[in-house]
């Protein structure tokens, strides 16, 4: 589940209710603190910043370096956007304390193996975490109130995507980022049963499950490229292989392509980099991939 969240007025401090801090850091950029979280809009490659975190930081604010950080959390367009970040993270917080929920002891079996504890949302809701990953059980009488489009027949719901149909189902229980995440979640992984729930058909750039589907119908007929290396043999271009369609079953023919490098970095698409056969290099030359010459 994510990690982000909403706004809260800076007035409310309380060890109950952490509020943020914000200040400049010993090499000038903007950090904040949230009880033990830590977050800097930190500089990024091309000129732009990017939203770090941190954890547990017991120096001022003022004594921050980037070696303290190293959670990526997403690019940030200016100051503005870093507050607004760091507040919807206070509200988080603020939330799941007003919902009092509970971590207790657990040695239960789960499809992800042995549980090492448990939050407790709610009587017949809790949420196991394990040595490699965890998620949410419902008992029977919960489980039934999952819509049917998103229920899992066992009540076990995993933390990657299947945590949103538990969120959707009891919205109570969680704090209005999670909420958003939920949403965002069903609508990337599960956007036909998102469309029959709400009676609404999601447009283009609001799925990536529908737009991922879009891409390759509009592409069927295409190369794609499947693997790409630099060139040893041609400074400045890279190697490609694409298949028709962008086919990693090993069913269709592969062709070998030469893409100037500096496209391969600016022009590659979401889903994947369309060979233009009239502008791109057909290559049958000596091969920088390994085994490909054999």
């Amino acid at each position: 589940m994510s990690a982000a969240l909403h706004k809260m007025s800076l007035t409310v401090q309380t060890p109950a209710y952490p509020a943020a801090l914000f200040g400049r850091s010993a090499e000038g950029f903007p950090v904040a603190l949230v009880a033990d979280n830590a977050f800097a809009m930190v500089p990024g490659r091309d000129g732009g910043h990017y939203l770090a975190s941190g954890w547990r930081l017991a120096r001022p604010l003022a004594d921050w370096t980037r070696t303290d950080f190293y959670g990526h959390a997403g690019d940030l367009a200016d100051e503005a956007a870093f507050r607004s970040r760091v507040e919807e993270n206070a509200l988080h917080q603020q939330q799941r304390v007003a919902l009092g929920r509970r971590d207790i002891a657990s040695r239960a079996n789960t499809p992800w193996g042995p549980s090492q504890g448990v939050t407790v949302y709610a009587d017949g809701v809790i949420c196991h975490s394990t040595a490699g990953h965890g998620g949410f059980h419902l008992d029977p009488a919960r489980n039934e109130k999952v819509h049917t489009l998103l229920r899992a027949a066992d009540g076990f719901y995993e933390e990657d995507c299947c945590w949103a149909a538990v969120a959707h189902a009891f919205p109570d229980l969680f704090t209005d980022l999670e909420k958003a995440a939920a949403d965002q979640t069903l609508r990337d992984d599960q956007p036909h049963g998102w469309e029959h729930i709400h009676g609404k058909v999601l447009d283009a750039g609001l799925s990536v499950a529908k737009d991922r589907l879009a891409f390759h119908s509009r592409h069927a007929a295409d190369w794609i490229v499947v693997s790409a290396i630099f060139c040893d043999y041609e400074p400045g271009f890279t190697e490609v292989i694409a298949t028709v369609g962008g086919d990693r079953t090993h069913k269709q023919d592969t062709c070998r392509y030469l893409v100037p490098s500096a496209e391969c970095a600016t022009s590659g698409g979401r889903f994947g980099f369309v060979i233009d056969v009239s502008h791109h290099r057909l290559y049958d030359g000596p091969s920088s991939f390994i085994g490909w010459n054999r």
